[in-house]
């Protein structure tokens, strides 16, 4: 059979109540609770849920799957995943200017004045077109 992706197990746990374990004997290695609880966890319905399987983390992949299929009640459930910020122009030429990391350069564009970005600009400038 083809590989599961973490979302196949959250259609199969919150609309088709699919018993993906029983239908592969490779479904177990594919299903990944950090992502499944993960999905779960957007949703006041779920997010409980999805806390016991974190609670009990030390339980089998299959036993996870079985308690969350016949646990959620069957319900459309959708939402974006939160996803980090890209970083802007200026922040990347901060962490470039500095070696810092993402974080180091949001946290250190609060001192930075407009002129000092500025000059930094200046000093990274490579020319060209």
């Amino acid at each position: 059979m083809s590989k599961k992706s973490p979302f196949d197990f959250l259609n199969a746990i919150n609309m088709t109540k699919a018993n993906l374990m029983a239908e592969d004997d490779f479904a177990v290695k594919d299903y990944t609770p950090f992502m499944v609880n993960r999905g779960l966890s957007y949703f006041h319905d779920t997010v409980l849920l999805a806390n016991e399987m974190n609670r009990f983390s030390e339980l089998d992949n299959d036993i996870q799957f079985s308690f969350l299929l016949n646990s959620v009640t069957k319900r459309k459930r959708f939402s974006k995943w939160h996803k980090k910020d890209a970083a802007t122009d200026d922040v990347k030429l901060v962490m470039e200017y500095y070696g810092y990391s993402n974080e180091k350069a949001q946290k250190a564009m609060e001192f930075l004045t407009p002129k000092n970005l500025e000059m930094i600009k200046e000093k990274l400038y490579k020319g060209g077109r």
